[in-house]
């Protein structure tokens, strides 16, 4: 080896202890800016490409962490951790069946490792049960709607029940913000009420369309936020902050209330209760994990089942398919989960004829408004996560150009400072889960317009105390070894 190479290598394991170091610290952006430094001296070492498939992972960026993966494994077949952070994208992506592959390669490689032993068993088992539920499943045209089958009048409320309570039909202020302090100190509300709330939001969702236009008078404003995630006690502070919804105080919510916090059933009957109050000034968007694939594995399905019981499994899997996917604010700001398409040309009465009611498939366009993120480079490329596309500035220029509109407010991402503004300040990311999954060390955002001018006013916040109750506390064993 001449003395540039052996230097070159050297230099490139110096980069990878830093890259180390910004891991251990929760700075997987940088972790993963060393590691390529690293593989651009010496690219034929399999571990720092296993180890930026790591830190892809902790970015959600999958599809990524699986390219990087399968590059270790090809230097070296016989690397046990290229298989293992291999499996452990794929099985974040839902993946289950590669994934297994996987850890079968990493125990063959490692057959006396009883970590290895353990997360192979784990994973047959999710996977002989993910088999059994695609043996039992019916299509989504067939399934008999499981809201049609509950009578909530009829579950009687025990004397003892010393919770809110509704009178009647009606859900009034007072008991939203009687059963926000029940929420605050861990107690939930009787499962009447919580099947009154989310009965009435499928009502009042299934008559919206696909594609909602929103009004917002002169003088007025509105506020969006972006990701939830289940953190309930950030939400309480963004009311805080902002004031609770009400007719004056309108917000949208942009998708993924719930998964990774543990405290998703708290934020969906929030979010749901205000809809029931004020159904012309809480609005809600579906994101890509309002979806049975990614609760099953995130979280929000074994804390729904704990706290409420099988049958809102069910029901809330129903109504999220129910969720409108795209708002256009004053006929000037186009708000959606994730992004644009694959294909230029779609106008917004595309977008409002999607027929919505399904579980997300895995392209097209309502795939790519939930999934979909932008990418500094012009036109399209690959997604990190392996699911739709990135797309560039010139993509998001010609869209608003082609429907008459001035910015896109999408969600999605997790943003250091809790937003970002992008391509030539056309496109706003904003993400209101502050320090994220109790790790990531971001602020939380939300954005405020006014009428007439719709110009963003955006308001970034920090994470506040919560009760030890870890993220992904409610998903499955096996996946949170990967966490």
């Amino acid at each position: 080896m001449d003395t540039t190479a052996n230097s070159d290598v050297q230099k490139a394991e110096e980069l990878k202890l830093k890259a180390n170091e910004s891991f251990k610290a929760n700075k997987f952006s940088q972790a993963i800016e060393l590691y390529s430094q690293a593989i651009e001296l010496n690219s034929s070492n399999a571990v720092y490409w296993a180890n930026r498939a790591f830190a892809h992972t902790k970015l959600e960026e999958y599809g990524s962490a699986v390219q990087d993966a399968t590059k270790a494994i090809e230097i070296d077949p016989r690397y046990s951790k290229g298989y293992y952070r291999r499996g452990a994208a794929y099985l974040a992506m839902g993946k289950f069946k590669e994934a297994l592959k996987d850890f079968q390669q990493v125990k063959k490689i490692c057959p006396n490792d009883p970590d290895a032993t353990r997360k192979l068993k784990e994973c047959e088992k999710a996977v002989q049960k993910i088999r059994f539920e695609e043996a039992i499943s019916v299509g989504d045209a067939e399934r008999c709607s499981v809201a049609d089958s509950i009578d909530y009048h009829v579950i009687e409320v025990e004397p003892q029940y010393a919770g809110p309570r509704i009178d009647g039909e009606e859900i009034t202020l007072d008991f939203v913000k009687a059963m926000l302090d029940e929420f605050k100190k861990q107690k939930c509300i009787h499962k009447r009420y919580a099947y009154q709330i989310v009965l009435k939001t499928l009502e009042l969702l299934r008559s919206m369309p696909s594609l909602v236009d929103v009004d917002v008078p002169n003088g007025g404003h509105f506020t969006v936020c972006g990701d939830v995630h289940g953190q309930y006690f950030d939400l309480l502070n963004i009311f805080e902050l902002n004031g609770l919804p009400s007719e004056e105080n309108p917000y949208l919510f942009n998708g993924d209330f719930v998964d990774r916090g543990s405290f998703s059933v708290e934020v969906i009957l929030t979010l749901f209760a205000f809809k029931c109050l004020y159904p012309k000034a809480m609005y809600l968007a579906r994101g890509n994990h309002e979806s049975k694939n990614m609760n099953k594995i995130y979280g929000f399905e074994g804390e729904v089942r704990s706290k409420l019981g099988e049958k809102f499994v069910e029901l809330f899997a129903e109504v999220f398919c129910w969720l409108p996917l795209a708002h256009v604010i004053n006929k000037k700001v186009f708000v959606v989960h994730g992004g644009l398409f694959s294909v230029d040309g779609v106008k917004l009465s595309d977008i409002r004829s999607i027929d919505r009611f399904c579980e997300p498939p895995e392209e097209g366009l309502m795939c790519e408004l939930l999934w979909s993120d932008p990418q500094p480079q012009l036109g399209r490329g690959p997604s990190k996560r392996g699911v739709a596309l990135s797309f560039g500035a010139d993509v998001t220029k010609k869209f608003l150009q082609e429907n008459n509109l001035d910015l896109i407010v999408r969600s999605h991402e997790v943003k250091d400072e809790g937003y970002e503004i992008e391509h030539d300040g056309k496109l706003i990311t904003v993400f209101s889960a502050p320090n994220y999954c109790d790790q990531m060390g971001n602020k939380g955002a939300f954005i405020r317009f006014t009428a007439p001018e719709m110009k963003p006013d955006i308001i970034t916040f920090s994470a506040v105390p919560h009760p030890d109750v870890k993220p992904m506390a409610y998903a499955n064993n096996f996946l949170r070894m990967f966490q």
